[in-house]
């Protein structure tokens, strides 16, 4: 089954965050980048 998410990535002083919009309980993604935040979140949401 494929889930669809809208996934917010906001730049912050020390990198980027990535969360899935309107999710309770939501797994964020961490980077030093925009790609790497992103993929960190997908590859949670994956798990």
């Amino acid at each position: 089954m494929i889930r669809w998410f809208k996934v917010i990535v906001e730049k912050h002083s020390d990198g980027y965050v990535a969360y899935p919009f309107g999710l309770k309980g939501v797994v964020v993604g961490e980077g030093n980048t925009y790609e790497e935040a992103l993929m960190d979140v997908k590859s949670a949401n994956n798990a």
